[in-house]
């Protein structure tokens, strides 16, 4: 019978727990992936906390905040289009996408003006 790949090679069958030097070894590696892999459940068990420099005033009526919402996303639409003009390929096409992201954004802050009652 014809085996077409040869037999695997032998390889050392020891535990990397086997030796004090292997363990030590073994524990460093594993405080190094621990370090650099988990940071992530660190930053997000801190809550959010919005920096206080700037605040919408609290006293604002909906419907202005959202007129002002609204007037923005328009800004950041006109901008982000013109600064796609400027470029090409592939970072064009991803400017184009953040832009169109902002108008989807734009839409939603006009719905929801026009759903608001105005204010007398």
């Amino acid at each position: 019978m014809f085996k077409p790949t040869p037999n695997p090679p032998i390889t050392d069958p020891a535990s990397p727990y086997e030796s004090l030097d292997s363990r030590k070894l073994n524990e460093a590696a594993e405080r190094a992936l621990d370090y650099y892999l988990k940071p992530a459940a660190q930053i997000m068990a801190t809550p959010y906390q919005p920096n206080t420099m700037f605040f919408a005033n609290p006293k604002s009526d909906t419907e202005s905040l959202l007129a002002n919402a609204s007037e923005t996303l328009g800004s950041a639409t006109v901008m982000l289009g013109d600064f796609a003009a400027l470029l090409e390929g592939t970072h064009r096409k991803t400017l184009l996408g953040i832009a169109q992201v902002v108008m989807l954004g734009e839409l939603a802050v006009n719905q929801a003006l026009d759903n608001v009652e105005p204010s007398k």
